[in-house]
């Protein structure tokens, strides 16, 4: 049986860090910048991001089959998120 959901935003807590979170396709999907600075000393998860990519080829081609465009709810209303 395949339930449709209505995608909803919530935040989820870890290390002290706001990580958004949507519910997509009956599956929960994170914004990888927040996952990202929950995880490293960095105010610029952007650049991180661009980094890993310049340092492996391969993770840069298969950026597009991992993260995808969603729009989250956020303080100044919904966005397009990563």
């Amino acid at each position: 049986m395949n339930k449709q959901i209505d995608t909803t935003t919530k935040i989820a807590i870890f290390r002290s860090k706001e990580i958004r979170k949507t519910i997509h396709n009956n599956e929960w999907w994170f914004v990888i910048e927040d996952i990202i600075l929950a995880l490293i000393e960095s105010n610029d998860p952007k650049q991180y991001i661009q980094r890993m990519k310049q340092r492996d080829p391969e993770f840069a081609k298969g950026w597009v089959q991992i993260v995808h465009t969603l729009e989250v709810s956020t303080g100044g209303g919904n966005q397009k998120m990563l």
